[in-house]
């Protein structure tokens, strides 16, 4: 089983997890009302404040965008590119594997250009970047940034793309493809999502209230969320002697309808059972805390409220935390994942933001699991849910 031994990232709480461990210990939401004059519309947004003031490489202007600068922003984070040296001088960069989650990539640099075009109508010379113009940019970018030689992979199923990465990355340690693999989880603020999930009703004017009986959407947020993951026998090599463990993961595409869940959550739950299996788990009342999918939109956090309150114990700690970051697309999965992580190393169990009370539709069940508020204690297992569109669903558990 691989181990997860050096984590970061950068999100609208700021750099590193040290400022998400703030922020989830103060149940602390970093949404704020969208100021964008490129995106005027009524709704909250967890934007990354950093990369407005971000200094950029004279000789990367090619890969100049809100993406990209996301993703460089990340590296920094808790000696994490120091971290992938590391394992780049144990094993040799072409042994070091790269996969990336990501729902949009770098398209809010295509929406500018489209915005400035030629008088010929064509792109802009400045805007000539045809590696910056594609789904495996920020892959193609990432393993530049870091020297990596090894397999590289974009995955983008939605909201489940950070997490099914990681499972990825699994797979191709125990099929011994690379020794170790950088795993992440980026996307950036955009016209194409806030104009997508505008047109499909689904955005929040205030900030998103995850299972609470008025919610009504999501907010948008960004990030870019790494792990450097390798096998359990090279974990010793490692800085973190209290490394997180990957368990299990379970991947299940119900392939329901373009947007909605399954009603029965029917992949949901299969991905859960999956993931229990490979971790040796006989069910999920072995799990102390669940991170929840938990988007605020009124069908997703019905399915999953039924599959919490039928599937996990009454003593499980449930949070759903896209109130406080808002939802990062592609890096929720895996943004998700290392607040399991802080749970996990530190006792940290996060709460639910603004979300004041559940649904009194969800039930007793869903109540007596699900938390408001923030816990300090230790615990061994953790679970965290991830549901994209297409019923592209995956659960991943963690132990420590």
């Amino acid at each position: 089983m691989p181990r997860l031994i050096a984590s970061t990232l950068a999100s609208a709480h700021g750099l590193g997890l040290d400022a998400l461990a703030a922020a989830l210990a103060a149940n602390q939401s970093a949404l704020q009302p969208n100021d964008s004059p490129d995106w005027p519309l009524a709704t909250a947004v967890g934007r990354v404040a950093e990369l407005e003031h971000q200094p950029w490489p004279a000789d990367w202007q090619a890969w100049d965008s809100r993406a990209t600068r996301l993703a460089w922003l990340g590296l920094q984070g808790d000696g994490f590119a120091d971290a992938v040296l590391r394992a780049r001088q144990r094993h040799g960069a072409a042994r070091v594997g790269l996969v990336i989650g990501s729902s949009a990539s770098t398209i809010g640099a295509s929406e500018s250009a489209y915005r400035q075009l030629a008088a010929d109508g064509g792109f802009a010379s400045a805007q000539r970047q045809p590696r910056l113009h594609t789904p495996h940019a920020l892959a193609d970018f990432v393993q530049q940034a870091l020297g990596l030689q090894g397999p590289a992979l974009t995955v983008s199923t939605a909201c489940s793309s950070g997490a099914k990465a990681l499972a990825v990355g699994e797979r191709w340690l125990r099929l011994q493809l690379a020794d170790a693999v950088v795993v992440g989880g980026i996307d950036a603020l955009s016209g194409s999502l806030l104009y997508g999930f505008n047109a499909l009703g689904l955005l929040d004017p205030q900030p998103c209230r995850p299972f609470d009986a008025a919610r009504r959407g999501i907010s948008i947020g960004e990030a870019a969320a790494y792990t450097l993951l390798v096998r359990d026998d090279e974990a010793a090599a490692g800085p973190d002697e209290d490394a997180v463990q990957l368990l299990g993961y379970g991947e299940r595409s119900d392939a329901h309808h373009m947007s909605s869940p399954h009603p029965q959550g029917l992949g949901a739950e299969q991905a859960l059972d999956a993931a229990l299996a490979r971790a040796g788990l006989d069910s999920a009342a072995a799990i102390d805390f669940v991170s929840l999918h938990g988007t605020g939109t009124a069908a997703n956090d019905e399915v999953e409220a039924a599959l919490l309150a039928r599937r996990y114990a009454g003593s499980v700690h449930a949070s759903a935390t896209k109130g406080l970051s808002g939802h990062t697309m592609g890096a929720a999965g895996l943004l998700q994942a290392l607040v399991c992580v802080l749970a996990l190393q530190r006792g940290l169990l996060a709460g639910s933001g603004p979300t004041a009370a559940p649904d009194p539709a969800f039930g007793a069940a869903f109540a007596e699991r699900w938390k408001a508020r923030p816990a300090q204690r230790r615990i061994r297992r953790a679970a965290s849910h991830a549901f994209g569109f297409g019923g592209n669903n995956c659960v991943l558990v963690f132990g420590c």
